[in-house]
């Protein structure tokens, strides 16, 4: 393998581990969000804020 294919394939994995991690960061936000009581919501997310 040349030093360019070193060089895609370890970008390729860093970029590919960074989505991973990011797309399993915020589906896991969202499904605790969701158990959080609607009187404890922060403003900005609650449907009833007022």
């Amino acid at each position: 393998m040349t030093h360019l294919g070193y060089l895609i394939v370890g970008w390729g994995v860093s970029l590919a581990a960074g989505a991973a991690y990011a797309a399993r960061l915020i589906t896991r936000g969202r499904r605790l969000a969701a158990r959080v009581p609607t009187d404890r919501r922060r403003w900005m997310t609650a449907k009833d804020a007022s």
